[in-house]
C-alpha cells in the first residue's frame, strides 16, 4: 500500500507483544503486523527503533504519518509515561494524548492515557481503549465489561461512563500455581477436560471463600487417587476462574456482561458466567481495540470513517 493512501497507524503494546494496524483514508484496516518486542524486553530508548523496524514497510520518504498507541507503551517502564485519568470518566472524551518524541520524521506518535481508581486502588492501561471501542457502538450501555487476561478487569459502566473497575490477578495466579507451587507435581503442562473444568468452576463460584482449602485438595487427590494430570489442570483452571467469578458476583449480578476477548480464556469465562445465570455476550478484541484507537485518531484530527 502506498504511504499516501495510509491515514494513520494504530499500536497495541503489551508486555510480550507489539501489534500494528494500518488504517486507510476511508477508516478501513488494510494491513497488520506483530512482533514479540513488547514492553518487557525494551528499554525506553528502544521503543522507537522497535516500532520503526516493525512498520518500516508502511513508511514513505518525506511524509509523516500519525501513530496512536495504547497499552504498556505508556507505562512508567514504557516509552514515555502517559498519565492515568481518574474514574469516574467518559472514556477518551477530551482525553489528552501524550506525545512521544521521535528522531524519525516519518512518524508522529501519540499515546493514549490509562485509567486509575483511588479506592480501592487500581489501574489499567490498554483495556480502557477496548472498552472505549465497545462503547463507541453502544454509548448508552449500562452494565459490566469483563476483559479476561493475565490480570482480568471488571469494568462497571453506566451510560458510557466508567464508574469503577476491579482487577483480578487470575491468569498470573494460575501460572504461578501450575508452574511454581506444589501443585506443579499434580497438573500437566497441557490438556483439557471440559467436564472437570466446569465442575470445579461451579463449586468455586458458589463458595469462593474456600479457594485455599480446595487448592490443596488437588494435591491430596493426586497423591491418593492418581487422577490424570490433565484433569487436575482443568480443575485448577476451573477453581481459579470460578473463584474470581464468584468473588465478582456483586459486580455483575443482575447486569449484562460484555466479555471482550476471542481467546480460549474468554470462552471459559463466557461458559462459567452463563452457567451462573449471567446475561453475557462475547465482543471481538480486535474490533474493540481498533474502534478505540479510531476514537483517539478522530479526536486528534485524523480522518476516520
Amino acid at each position: 500500500m502506498s504511504s499516501q493512501q495510509a491515514q494513520w497507524i494504530g499500536i497495541d503494546c503489551g508486555t510480550s507483544n507489539l501489534r500494528a494496524f494500518l488504517i486507510d483514508q476511508s477508516g478501513a484496516l488494510v494491513a497488520e503486523l506483530d512482533s514479540d518486542k513488547g514492553m518487557g524486553c525494551l528499554k525506553p530508548e528502544e521503543f522507537e527503533g522497535a516500532l520503526v523496524s516493525l512498520i518500516e514497510p508502511w513508511l514513505g520518504q518525506g511524509e509523516t504519518i500519525p501513530v496512536f498507541a495504547c497499552g504498556m507503551v505508556g507505562a512508567r517502564q514504557g516509552w514515555i509515561e502517559a498519565k492515568y485519568r481518574p474514574v469516574p470518566c467518559k472514556l477518551l472524551q477530551d482525553a489528552q494524548l501524550t506525545r512521544a518524541e521521535t528522531s524519525d520524521p516519518r512518524i508522529e506518535v501519540f499515546i493514549l492515557p490509562g485509567l486509575s481508581q483511588d479506592t480501592p486502588a487500581d489501574v489499567m492501561r490498554g483495556e480502557e481503549t477496548q472498552v472505549a471501542g465497545f462503547l463507541a457502538s453502544e454509548p448508552g450501555y449500562c452494565g459490566v465489561v469483563c476483559l479476561p487476561g493475565t490480570h482480568t478487569k471488571w469494568v462497571s459502566v453506566d451510560n458510557g461512563i466508567v464508574g469503577a473497575f476491579q482487577t483480578f490477578m487470575t491468569g498470573e495466579l494460575f501460572t504461578l500455581l501450575a508452574q511454581h507451587s506444589i501443585l506443579r507435581h499434580s497438573v500437566s503442562e497441557a490438556g483439557e477436560d471440559p467436564e472437570a473444568f466446569m465442575g470445579a468452576a461451579k463449586k468455586a463460584a458458589e463458595h469462593p471463600e474456600s479457594i485455599a482449602l480446595k487448592l490443596f485438595g488437588l494435591r491430596a487427590t493426586s497423591l491418593l487417587n492418581d487422577p490424570e494430570p490433565r484433569v487436575a489442570r482443568a480443575q485448577l483452571s476451573g477453581m481459579i476462574i470460578g473463584h474470581e467469578i464468584g468473588a465478582a458476583r456483586k459486580i455483575w449480578s443482575g447486569l449484562p456482561v460484555a466479555i471482550i476477548g476471542t481467546s480460549k480464556l474468554a470462552s471459559l469465562y463466557h461458559a462459567v458466567l452463563d452457567a451462573e445465570g449471567a446475561d453475557t455476550r462475547l465482543i471481538d478484541t480486535k474490533f474493540a481495540t481498533l474502534s478505540g484507537l479510531a476514537m483517539a485518531a478522530k479526536q486528534a484530527g485524523a480522518a476516520v470513517a
